[in-house]
């Protein structure tokens, strides 16, 4: 165990730590590609975007966000060309949020530094320990959604 961690730190510190370094991999990556104006609490939207739209009530609930928090995000995003919002043709009160093509161009940089992160993760680890951590973390997470249900 490294010198600087408790003998048994817990595990929200090592998820913590573990994002951190995935975040900042993201947006080094981010910047590098032209997008160094968006900020982390932009990466709450951009994994939940649809083709078809989505509203910010069911981007917040996915995102575990408050939804004015979302809200927030998506006027930044929406006034730095990464989304627009147009009409529900389901609920005329309504708007759905999609991807710009400027939005659209986000998903391919963060997912291949993603893939990149993760086959770091897997070399310094092995594929198999990081495929069981994913399994577990899924896992856990559909258990305690299910719980909240």
């Amino acid at each position: 165990m490294e010198a600087n961690f408790p003998t048994r730190p817990s595990i929200g510190l090592l998820l913590r730590l573990l994002y951190q370094h995935h975040a900042q991999e993201i947006d080094a990556a981010l910047s590098g590609a032209g997008f160094g104006d968006l900020r982390p609490a932009h990466a709450n939207v951009f994994p939940f975007l649809t083709a078809e739209g989505i509203s910010v009530s069911d981007l917040a609930a996915l995102a575990r966000v408050r939804k004015q928090t979302m809200a927030e995000a998506v006027d930044q995003l929406e006034r730095l060309g990464y989304v627009e919002r147009r009409p529900n043709p389901q609920d005329r009160r309504s708007r759905l949020v999609f991807a710009t093509e400027r939005g659209a161009s986000v998903r391919p940089v963060t997912h291949a530094t993603a893939a990149g992160v993760e086959d770091r993760w897997a070399e310094l680890t092995s594929p198999d320990e990081l495929e069981a951590l994913r399994a577990s973390l899924l896992h856990l997470l559909t258990r305690l959604r299910g719980q909240a249900e």
